[in-house]
């Protein structure tokens, strides 16, 4: 999932990570409007901008980050000069006595704001990747000063005077079709983000926005830490019975970097099931694993977040109120694909029946599972809890289709999926190549960097990808960029991609399941959205498109995984080499559908979960966090005890902090245009540079320069169909040739 941005006129000023998974996945910040510079702090004045890397451009490649020479003490001042120097570039342009004009004020605001966009492009990778406490505590001062910045910008009466001006006069302007975009989404970003209000309410939603960008500071900072206090410490090993000796060997290097000698620590990845229930035979382990996840946000200590979403909940659907619509979810929707809340609740209310109905199967399958091992024990049987079904779906699978994730693994090598698999797909498609480049500074050893070279050899972006977890790492799994492509601005793309797979202990392979194959395809999909990028201006390039269209990219890149060309290409024995037999290969196809109940239920559970919260009214008193959870679950149907939502409300990162409040949805509507694009492949030929070339000229390359619906048609020749979804989730039956 790629990160999405608070401004999208060249200033860079969310905080947290998305984002990407991204499911990047790349997340969004909306008032007399004053326009004084931000204040200098104590440390923007000591350090001096010779001695501070941001204050140039880069001279390495592309204008790569020169992380041997960044320090955690240069991301502050850079952000605070970034900010003066943006507001004084604004000044200038709201100011001008000349006529407004595209050139002067819209083409002014793309060019504004360089520093600032070249510190937060850094500053929001290293803070999500690879933080600190010193970086935690920047993140906290300058969230409320940003938010700040950010309306000084919008709500600056003379400034918007020129815009609306420009807007008014734009079908008169002879403006190219981009250029035309550009003003009007320019425009819309403004109303939207308060530009209309009277001065008296722009300085109420001024006080919302510096509050709300201060919690969702303080809600990142504390997941963070409730994630890895939250890691399950076991002192017996008996009690890791059926983890692989790879998994035991890294729970105890969790432990000794812990410096718990002795122990094994169980870390926690961002969503509310845990990858090592799948193995763990101890249902008591299984139990303390799930509930240490399942908790990890409501503890009652300096951890717990209730009440600070419980706050950002309410701020929200005042500030929608403010802005004159009934709730946070209508406001935040008008510039999305869906365009309302009630036709995003009525696209999942034609899945969430379908999918509860097919997991209700599953867990029967599952239980009926249960029944048998426990009578081969001769002990009593159980009902299906949360923590067994990962476990107990192993063994269907194996059972219904001979199939094990051990028998699996081995045959997809980290490095030879990527370069096998991941690269080869871009390849076939559309004629990259890739060349590792040691000579440029990454933030973590673990990271690694990739020149990107186009079909005709010449040389395209930059792409770096950080895939193991850190405990200084947010989860889950995103694309973002460290500088983006804009022919005004003269820039190529720097893209990377996040991950949290689990390390290997050193000198071991590090082998993924599937589902971590089908994630470093999805993440490549945003990167593809960002480096095939080729646009004018910043606001319009790569990924900064409505949430429910970014996702599209990386989820029809996930279908790749499984094509037969460039699966037969990764899919190969770490020791021998050899392919993956026949065989196994066919066991995976026949189990493709298999758990979709499970997984879609999850994922609409979480999305639906999320449009509650944000279709609250403003007149609503403050909600308690587990209430009013178990009540939206029941009400839409989506409260089974054994599939619990993806992500917890208190746990829930990318709708309170990573700009996806009432866009969880995106997920499951750029599945719909995935699979219908898919199909379209399909019909055409499928893995071809043609089909790729066309999907790159009509979608890939163009980013926000066309409204999103119009460009989907024009690319496909029809609107998207959610029939090829409900098919290709086995939420229906395929229909009879």
């Amino acid at each position: 999932m790629p990160r999405l941005r608070v401004l999208a006129i060249a200033l860079s000023v969310a905080l947290a990570a998305c984002s990407p998974s991204s499911h990047n996945e790349n997340g969004n910040t909306p008032g007399a409007a004053s326009t004084a510079p931000a204040k200098t702090s104590t440390a923007a004045v000591a350090e001096a901008p010779a001695s501070n890397p941001f204050f140039t451009a880069s001279t390495l490649p592309y204008q790569a980050p020169p992380f041997d020479k960044i320090k955690d003490s240069d991301y502050q001042p850079a952000m605070e000069e970034g900010m003066k120097q943006q507001l004084a570039e604004v000044e200038k342009i709201a100011n001008n006595p000349e006529a407004s004009t595209f050139e002067n004020t819209y083409v002014a605001l793309e060019k504004s704001g360089v520093l600032l966009t070249r510190v937060m492009n850094v500053f929001n990778a290293i803070t999500a990747a690879n933080t600190d406490d010193a970086l935690q505590k920047v993140q906290e001062d300058e969230a409320p000063k940003l938010a700040e910045h950010a309306d000084a910008i919008h709500l600056n009466d003379k400034l918007f005077q020129r815009i609306q001006t420009v807007y008014d006069q734009r079908d008169s302007l002879k403006l190219d079709p981009e250029s035309q975009r550009l003003v009007e989404v320019v425009y819309r970003q403004f109303v939207m983000a308060g530009a209309k209000l009277s001065e008296a309410d722009k300085t109420k939603l001024k006080e919302y926005n510096k509050e709300e960008a201060g919690l969702e500071a303080q809600f990142n900072k504390k997941l963070l830490a409730a994630a890895n206090n939250g890691a399950l410490v076991v002192d017996d090993k008996a009690k890791l019975a059926g983890l692989s000796d790879e998994d035991i060997a890294a729970a105890a290097q969790a432990a000794k970097d812990r410096h718990l000698d002795g122990k094994w620590v169980l870390t926690l990845q961002n969503t509310t099931q845990q990858p090592l229930l799948q193995d763990l035979s101890d249902r008591a382990t299984r139990q303390a694993l799930f509930e240490a996840s399942w908790n990890r946000a409501e503890k009652g200590d300096a951890n717990d977040t209730r009440d600070t979403i419980e706050r950002i909940a309410q701020l929200r659907a005042q500030k929608a109120k403010l802005l004159g619509l009934p709730n946070f979810a209508a406001w935040t929707l008008e510039d999305q694909m869906a365009k309302t809340p009630e036709t995003v609740m009525s696209f999942m209310d034609k899945l969430a029946p379908a999918a509860v109905a097919r997991a209700k199967l599953e867990a029967a399958d599952i239980q009926k599972q249960i029944d048998k091992d426990q009578a081969a024990l001769k002990q009593p049987t159980f009902k299906l809890e949360a923590w067994d079904w990962e476990h107990y779906a192993e063994e269907v699978r194996k059972a219904k289709y001979d199939l094990d994730d051990a028998q699996i693994k081995p045959y997809f090598e980290l490095n030879n999926v990527l370069q096998n698999g991941v690269f080869f797909a871009a390849n076939q498609l559309y004629g990259l190549t890739f060349k590792e480049r040691k000579d440029i500074p990454v933030y973590n050893p673990d990271v690694r960097v990739f020149e990107v070279f186009d079909k005709d050899g010449k040389s395209l972006a930059l792409f770096y990808c950080d895939y193991f977890k850190r405990d200084n790492k947010n989860g889950g799994a995103w694309m973002d960029i460290f500088v983006g492509q804009s022919k005004l601005m003269s820039t190529k793309p720097v893209i990377y991609n996040v991950a949290n797979f689990t390390k290997p202990a050193a000198g071991q392979p590090a082998l993924l399941s599937m589902d971590d194959v089908i994630t470093m395809f999805h993440e490549f999909g945003h990167g593809l959205h960002g480096l095939f990028s080729d646009v004018q201006y910043p606001t319009l390039s790569g990924t900064a498109t409505a949430r429910d269209f970014v996702e599209f990219p990386s989820q029809f890149n996930e279908h790749w995984a499984s094509d037969p060309k460039v699966f037969a290409n990764y899919a190969k024995h770490y020791q021998t080499g050899a392919p993956m037999p026949q065989e196994l290969v066919e066991k995976i196809k026949k189990a493709r559908l298999f758990n979709k109940g499970y997984d879609m239920t999850e994922l609409v559970a979480a999305a639906m979960l999320d449009m509650n919260w944000h279709m609250l009214g403003a007149d609503q008193p403050k909600q308690d966090d587990d209430a009013f959870e178990v009540a939206a679950l029941k009400k839409d149907g989506v409260d089974l005890s054994y599939v619990p939502p993806r992500y917890r409300s208190s746990y829930f990162l990318h709708i309170w902090s990573n700009g996806y409040a009432a866009g969880y949805y995106a997920y499951l509507w750029t599945q719909m245009l995935a699979d219908d694009a898919f199909e379209g492949f399909e019909q055409h030929g499928g893995l071809t540079r043609e089909n790729g070339d066309r999907f790159r000229a009509g979608i890939l390359s163009r980013g926000n320069t066309v409204e999103l619906s119009k460009l989907y048609k024009d690319w496909r020749g029809q609107n998207p169909s959610i029939e090829p979804m409900l098919i290709d989730r086995g939420l229906k039956q395929v229909p009879a040739k």
